[in-house]
């Protein structure tokens, strides 16, 4: 899971980027709220924890206009604010949920955790669109409608996550390529079709009507017609 961190407090960043690495989360942090907002409308990560007080644009700010932008990446506000006001300032600029520091690590995770299975709509340790299933945990994909399954590659399950997680939208094909290889990664495009068609090629052997379609000119969407 792809996480981003927009935190200005050095001490309080490094101990998070440690905690949240170890737990297997892949984590970007940036100290400025404006440049965290640039990343979080890049749309390739699966939550954003944003802390309120930053330089350049605060917290609230930056959820605000990634909801106008329509970017529905789960937002977990922290602050060391803990009156009610500032929670529901935080809930009606676009944050999913609202975190007072100083709080435990445990509550934090399992917040995290909670978002992603509302936003994925997990169930059982699965994520399902459409007649297919993929287990976080195995990295398997299966038709519900025949039981036929697979495993996937590494690069194949993030492929299939993504487009799961992000409910049947559009992804540009630069959305895929930062979110599977990185920011600093100089991967070309064609890799990205490369492992598309190899998804796809997965998707075929278990027989599944969901099916990865792209859209000229834009990028790719999963669909899935007379299930």
């Amino acid at each position: 899971m792809k996480l981003l961190l927009v935190e200005d407090e050095k001490r309080m960043a490094q101990a998070l980027c440690e905690i949240l690495r170890l737990e297997g989360y892949e984590v970007d942090h940036y100290t400025d709220g404006t440049d965290g907002l640039a990343a979080l409308e890049s749309g390739i990560y699966d939550i954003a924890v944003l802390d309120v007080m930053l330089p350049g644009m605060n917290g609230f700010e930056i959820a605000k206009k990634a909801r106008q932008e329509g970017v529905r990446t789960p937002i977990l506000m922290l602050t060391a604010k803990g009156e009610l006001d500032d929670k529901v300032t935080g809930l009606d600029s676009g944050a999913d949920d609202y975190l007072t520091k100083p709080f435990m690590t445990k509550e934090l995770l399992a917040r995290l955790r909670a978002l992603y299975r509302r936003t994925a709509s997990v169930s059982d340790g699965r994520l399902k669109f459409g007649d297919i299933s993929l287990n976080t945990n195995t990295s398997e994909l299966s038709c519900t409608t025949n039981g036929q399954s697979v495993r996937l590659s590494e690069k194949e399950y993030r492929i299939l996550e993504y487009l799961i997680t992000n409910g049947g939208q559009i992804l540009a094909r630069e959305q895929f390529a930062v979110k599977i290889w990185g920011f600093d990664c100089e991967a070309e495009y064609n890799n990205v079709e490369v492992y598309m068609s190899f998804t796809r090629k997965k998707l075929s052997f278990v027989g599944a009507k969901t099916e990865i379609k792209a859209v000229r000119g834009i990028g790719y969407e999963l669909r899935c017609q007379d299930v």
